[in-house]
């Protein structure tokens, strides 16, 4: 069974999804998750009644871009006031294994692989693999140490991932590692990321909110204009 993608748009007015990601994920099953945001004195119900037509169609003309792409897409259309708890019940629901925070990107030249500590590998490779492209010419597994102490582990982390993706069918030339050392694992990732076409990560680690997917993701990609797909964890 192929793995599922959800990928959020904002409506009524949403961004353009890049031809290159509308390409790049065809291969997979797609959710196309409509979320259209609301002042917070407007009853979720009677804007359903006044803009669900519309919304609707907005949303079947972006899902027939992957249509034609061949890929198969269920649409799911929310009206609310809380984007990332939407994007959290959707997933959830439809068991989607990743997300794409889309961008306008026109190639993935270098992909960054920020690698946690603990990280469930067997879904790495395919969502790394559809960003892939003939021109990919680098992938880069990133991980964040805390001080010296702890590099030989980091260095562990990210070459046992490297054998890994290797294994999985990856050319090796075309896998790099580097491990830096910071206290701001956030800040280090965001820097880092500055200098590549697109982010492939896990989600962030289960808080008190019990989120699925972090703020860390919508941060790259606001500062660096890059798309991210996070990779659900198999808890």
């Amino acid at each position: 069974m192929t793995d599922s993608i959800l990928v959020p748009v904002e409506l009524r007015d949403p961004e353009p999804l890049s031809p290159v990601l509308v390409e790049d994920i065809a291969s997979l099953d797609i959710v196309l998750l409509g979320h259209y945001d609301l002042p917070e004195q407007t009853p979720a119900g009677a804007a359903r009644d006044q803009f669900e037509a519309e919304a609707q169609a907005t949303l079947e003309e972006i899902a027939n871009r992957f249509r034609d792409e061949g890929a198969d897409v269920r649409t799911r259309l929310v009206f609310g006031k809380d984007r990332e708890s939407a994007i959290d019940q959707v997933a959830i629901e439809e068991d989607c294994s990743a997300e794409l925070n889309p961008a306008p990107t026109e190639g993935v030249h270098r992909i960054l692989v920020p690698i946690p500590d603990v990280a469930e590998f067997s879904r790495l490779p395919e969502f790394l693999d559809v960003l892939c492209e003939d021109f990919t010419q680098e992938i880069t597994l990133f991980h964040v140490v805390e001080g010296e102490k702890e590099r030989e582990q980091g260095t562990r982390i990210v070459t046992e991932t490297r054998e890994g993706l290797i294994e999985a069918g990856f050319d090796p030339d075309g896998i790099d590692t580097l491990v830096v050392e910071g206290e701001e694992h956030d800040d280090e990732i965001l820097e880092v990321a500055a200098d590549y076409d697109a982010v492939v990560m896990y989600e962030a680690e289960l808080g008190l909110s019990d989120r699925i997917f972090g703020n860390l993701p919508d941060r790259i990609a606001d500062q660096t204009g890059d798309p991210v797909v996070i990779v659900r964890r198999d808890y």
